[in-house]
């Protein structure tokens, strides 16, 4: 029983919320907006009407001539509608005062409109929501003031002696009586049309300013771009810093064990963690700049390749107490004439099979590298041995390594093979020097 009692009582705050409410309150402002944008327009209507001969006046937006002059401007309107920036403007207001947006799975569209049917539809709606907007906004500065005169006809005496006097006189006590009644019906009335009118306009926004099947593949190859720059990105952090923390806490491990014994070593790992820090964090700084898209072009580091950085590489790695082997042969040309690309991706590559040695294997590691250039192949391959169990439960995480290096591959139209062979751990990555036709 109380329940029903209940939804009983809220049956008519529902009904006024859906009049008055803040939404319907927003969705009323547009119209409004909409009936100030059709000023112009129906001023030119006005114009035309008087060329021809049709005299304009009259009661503000009630007569026919009004009418007839607002129909007259807008196809004006509409034609004004083709130009780019309608759309934006027209969706920016509808998120704003209609309570419809991409929030609530009603998608629209962003930009301006790119075919000729998306600007067909832009025209539609800017025609509809000036000619509602102009009609709404008649009846309202017409019936509110009437209607709010009329709701407070028996308390202002100075009202029954102006315009509404007449009705006080003819209908006498009833008039007084039923003036209030007939004022909130009016109120209620107009609420209710503008109700009307707003929630068929925010029926209607999607389809006519929703995305065009252009715009939808606008937008997914937009997203696909910053995917794609967003993985690259955390590629490079991964690798570059990644690596540079591996590498200078085994060189700090290494230079603390032989502290007292063998100064000379100390000397060269704390320059190797030095040079390191400085190169990560200047690579960081490169990153960042780009993630937060400053423009300081002038201020990128340049990216690392094989034969710029290579023996900095393995020197630094050296200096952390792994023993690496290389067997290193670039071609009658030398690293300097691998493409640019393939030279950066192939650095990254031999960065992460050293760090990922150090961080399994740890100080002491040795590592056979070979690079290679032969038959239009740069060839890349890493063995060291497997890792202890203790090492292993020493050392959780990873795994993003091998996926960043497949990554690096196949953009490139390489190939990788990694995994366990017998006690050692063996990379083997294949990069073609020519773009894949």
């Amino acid at each position: 029983m109380t329940r029903i009692v209940r939804r009983a009582l809220s049956a008519p705050a529902r009904g006024l919320s859906a009049l008055y409410g803040r939404r319907a309150l927003r969705r009323w402002t547009h119209l409004v907006l909409g009936g100030a944008l059709s000023m112009p327009y129906y001023l030119v209507g006005s114009v035309v009407l008087v060329t021809l001969g049709t005299e304009v006046g009259g009661p503000a937006f009630l007569g026919p001539p009004h009418v007839l002059a607002l129909m007259a401007g807008l196809p004006l309107a509409a034609v004004t509608a083709l130009f780019p920036l309608t759309r934006p403007l027209s969706v920016t207001a509808v998120r704003a005062l209609c309570g419809i947006g991409d929030g609530d799975g009603t998608g629209l569209a962003d930009g301006p409109a790119r075919s000729g049917a998306a600007r067909g539809r832009t025209a539609v709606w800017f025609t509809l929501h000036l000619g509602v907007g102009a009609v709404t906004s008649g009846m309202t500065l017409a019936v509110v003031p009437f209607a709010s005169a009329v709701l407070l006809l028996p308390l202002v005496p100075a009202l029954r002696t102006g315009p509404l006097g007449e009705l006080y006189r003819d209908g006498g006590a009833w008039a007084l009586v039923l003036s209030p009644l007939a004022g909130a019906a009016m109120l209620l009335l107009l609420a209710g049309c503008v109700a009307l009118a707003g929630a068929l306009l925010a029926r209607a926004a999607p389809a006519l300013l929703g995305p065009a099947p252009a715009d939808r593949l606008a937008e997914a190859e937009r997203r696909a771009a910053d995917l794609a720059v967003r993985g690259r990105l955390a590629r490079e952090l991964h690798d570059s810093v990644g690596h540079a923390l591996s590498a200078v806490t085994l060189q700090a491990v290494a230079a603390r064990k032989v502290l007292d014994t063998d100064p000379g070593f100390v000397r060269e790992a704390l320059a190797a963690i030095e040079e390191t820090t400085r190169r990560t964090v200047g690579e960081l700084d490169a990153v960042l700049g780009v993630l937060r898209d400053t423009g300081e072009r002038g201020t990128t580091v340049p990216a690392p390749t094989l034969e710029t950085d290579l023996d900095g590489l393995l020197r630094r790695t050296r200096a952390g107490g792994a023993l690496i082997d290389t067997t290193l042969d670039p071609g009658p040309h030398g690293f300097g004439a691998l493409p640019p690309q393939v030279s950066r991706e192939a650095y990254r590559i031999v960065q992460e099979a050293l760090s990922n040695a150090l961080r399994h294997a740890g100080a002491g590691v040795r590592v056979d590298l070979t690079v290679t250039v032969a038959d239009g192949n740069l060839d890349i391959t890493a063995h060291n041995p497997l890792p202890r169990p203790a090492d292993t439960a020493s050392r959780p995480g990873g795994g993003h390594g091998l996926r960043g290096i497949a990554d690096r591959a196949r953009l490139l139209g390489g190939r990788t093979e990694s995994g366990a062979r017998e006690d050692r751990w063996l990379l083997r990555v294949r990069l073609p020097l020519r773009a894949p036709r």
